[in-house]
């Protein structure tokens, strides 16, 4: 009692000599453990504060440890009830906290929001170690799989089977040395993926291009000269214009710049970001050891490397399958590849670096960052067409409301009314509420387009909040590019490759909005990588539908459509030169596979690594001085900082079936809305309730995809 009292005075005096603002902020609730009052719960960015974040994860930790207690200390035989679902249950309140929390570590990463990631990264790994490592826990899960599962059907049984198999490939059976092996080993992932995400991101801005005088920026556009010159003052203007680096290899001003010079040091800047030219940025002793610690893992639980353990739980199984899909597609391509270059390189002999037709000397050599240059003057001259010609057409505004929403609403019956009065994270987002064929209320959807030091590259989709009949909520999702915003007052202008991001994104986006499942673990895009890519590869053919592009290819000054013969000239130009994208694409995955099929004692050193690599696209048959991988080992992000170790091989994978998907659209009416109610039954909605395969084969008819098509709609 004396105790109690003492602490009562010591609070009373400490909140007595605090500054009034300083006692308000002690009294304050914590809105991220408040329920929402705005619409779907969604997150209230006006009163949520970065130091909000941390303590709001303790809790959601500390909740879920009691959860599990409570499934541990119940007495009554172990059930689906009081264990699975209450598993299912058990970490809400985390879910929602460091959904919201990631979501500004990927794209409003300022220093308080990564002082925070330090802190709570190793926190959640430790978590995650407890709940998986917990015997008692594993032992109540497996008694409910091994006596309920015949009995159960439906989403019940496939929610036990996906728990209990998750804590199996975990290690929940391993024994005791081979278990804490396996804890360590997550958390020194953990913290190197956490440099990781710390090192690339700076070393991608480190890399900007500065640059002294206009005239060395000739070929560009204005709207390109002019968010050089802004880019430049945002990043405390060094030179007058800068050129920023983006997340691929290959940097898309390269197709405009006359200067070779700049190209290169463009190009070079790009590929040495973080492989230690510059001695800051090296991200190989990083590379090398999550290589190894993934292979040990692997090897623990019997599997003789991480592509096999990790292959196991997708559509392609093993890495045989894999490499027998790709080895196909290389056969195929790389004849071509060779014609295409050649015949780049001819031209540029026969063209000077400006473009005019003064030569260049017999012996020019084409290098990587000739490749884009040249291969768009030539699609210039044998097309008449050129990014500075169509981009007018393609103001992101309309190519979201016209042509992005538009297609959802023709195929799938939805509409989109945005809300001003819902708090942003950045003032450059949008929020839109969405609803279904009848009215009623689906999802929320908040967009992100625009590049700012503080998000990382790339582009990608996630949601605040998944759909969940359990749960009783409607999903909150989100997409994040990374477009070049205009100066104020001018139009941000997109290039084709940027229109058919957004396209992309969004079909995860419905994949997410679309889901009508039970239980969270189930919804939206849980489903296997190889699987995930195939409704956002789909959704980027709604981008060349003809009804679809007229109703948003318009100039954004008079508002008329794109000209029809500028229109045929466009479209045909999109497969021109094609073998530059699916040979990148390949070098790529081949780089990861080759990383993952490794031995832990097989794992090269960071010296090693860069030969490594060469040696490893050399085997495939990918060691192409033109045409480099999409991304170089050393700023591959997918892999190292991403769910995609051995598989990335997924985006061309899910390509096959997206074909075949959009080939079942065009037979009956590409916007069909009976057609888009049959994709959103059998696909969409049904996030990983059930065998992916059947789920293709019950759209399409079509019992194995057909990989023929994926050259044929390449234009191969």
């Amino acid at each position: 009692m004396k105790l109690t009292k003492a602490l009562m005075t010591i609070g009373m005096t400490t909140a007595m000599m605090m500054p009034f603002s300083a006692c308000q902020e002690a009294q304050r609730e914590n809105p991220l453990l408040q329920e929402s009052n705005l619409p779907f719960g969604t997150p209230d960015f006006s009163k949520i504060k970065p130091s909000d974040y941390l303590p709001a994860i303790e809790e959601g930790i500390r909740q879920q440890r009691e959860n599990i207690q409570k499934i541990i200390d119940c007495q009554d035989s172990a059930t689906f009830e009081n264990t699975i679902l209450a598993y299912e249950e058990s970490g809400r309140l985390l879910d929602r906290v460091s959904r919201v929390f990631y979501a500004l570590v990927e794209a409003e990463k300022t220093p308080e929001i990564a002082e925070t990631e330090k802190k709570v990264t190793p926190m959640l790994t430790d978590l995650e170690n407890e709940i998986s490592f917990n015997k008692q826990l594993f032992e109540r899960i497996k008694q409910v799989y091994d006596q309920q599962y015949s009995s159960l059907q439906g989403e019940d049984q496939k929610l036990l089977e996906e728990t209990y198999k998750e804590f199996v490939r975990k290690g929940a059976l391993l024994p005791d040395d081979k278990m804490e092996r396996m804890k360590q080993i997550n958390l020194r992932i953990s913290d190197l993926q956490l440099q990781w995400g710390d090192m690339l991101p700076a070393a991608t801005n480190d890399a900007v291009v500065w640059v002294e005088k206009e005239e060395d920026l000739a070929g560009l556009s204005e709207a390109d000269i002019a968010q050089c010159k802004k880019d430049a003052e945002s990043r405390g203007g060094k030179a007058p214009y800068a050129i920023v680096i983006v997340n691929t290899t290959q940097q898309p001003l390269l197709a405009s710049l006359d200067n070779r010079e700049l190209r290169k040091k463009v190009f070079e800047a790009s590929i040495h970001r973080a492989d230690g030219t510059n001695p800051k940025y090296n991200t190989f002793p990083l590379v090398v050891e999550i290589a190894k610690l993934r292979a040990e893992q692997a090897e623990i639980m019997g599997y003789p490397n991480y592509a096999s353990y990790s292959l196991e739980k997708t559509m392609a199984k093993t890495p045989e399958n894999v490499y027998a899909f790709l080895k196909n597609l290389i056969a195929q391509y790389a004849p071509k590849a060779d014609a295409e270059t050649k015949t780049i390189e001819d031209f540029a002999r026969q063209t000077a670096s400006d473009g005019s037709a003064v030569g260049t000397p017999a012996d020019f050599q084409l290098q990587p960052y000739d490749y884009f240059y040249y291969s768009a003057k030539m699609k210039q001259q044998l097309l008449n067409v050129s990014d500075d010609e169509v981009k007018p057409y393609f103001n992101v505004d309309s190519v979201l409301l016209n042509g992005v929403f538009y297609a959802a609403n023709r195929a799938y019956g939805l509409t989109f009314k945005e809300r001003t009065d819902i708090p942003l994270y950045h003032p450059d987002m949008k929020a839109f509420e969405v609803f279904d064929r009848d009215g009623k209320q689906k999802a929320l959807f908040y967009c992100d387009y625009f590049r700012r030091p503080t998000k990382r590259g790339g582009a990608w989709m996630d949601g605040f909040q998944k759909q969940s009949r359990q749960w009783g909520q409607l999903p909150i999702i989100f997409n994040v590019c990374n477009s070049a915003k205009a100066p104020e007052g001018k139009p941000s202008l997109l290039t084709w490759d940027e229109v058919t991001t957004m396209f992309h994104e969004f079909g995860h986006a419905l994949h997410g909005m679309l889901s009508d499942c039970q239980y969270n673990r189930l919804s939206g895009t849980s489903v296997a990588r190889d699987f995930v890519e195939m409704p956002s590869q789909f959704n980027e053919s709604f981008a060349s539908i003809p009804e679809v592009f007229d109703n948003y290819a318009r100039h954004y000054e008079t508002g008329e459509p794109m000209p029809a013969d500028l229109k045929d000239r466009m479209l045909k130009s999109i497969n021109f030169q094609p073998c530059y994208a699916l040979g990148e694409n390949l070098a790529a995955t081949c780089v990861d596979l080759a990383w993952h099929m490794l031995s832990s004692k097989d794992i090269p050193t960071a010296e090693e690594a860069p030969a490594f690599e060469t040696e490893a696209l050399r085997q495939v048959g990918l060691l192409n001085a033109q045409i480099p991988p999409r991304y170089y080992t050393s700023y591959f992000n997918h892999v190292w900082g991403g769910g995609y170790a051995a598989g990335y091989y997924s985006y061309l994978w899910t390509e096959v079936l997206a074909v075949n998907i959009a080939d079942v659209f065009a037979q009956r009416g590409a916007l069909n809305p009976e057609t888009g109610k049959d994709m959103c039954d059998k696909i969409l909605s049904r996030g990983n309730t059930g065998d992916l395969m059947q789920m293709f084969t019950d759209f399409t008819g079509m019992k194995q995809p057909d990989a023929s098509s994926l050259l044929k709609a390449r234009g191969l």
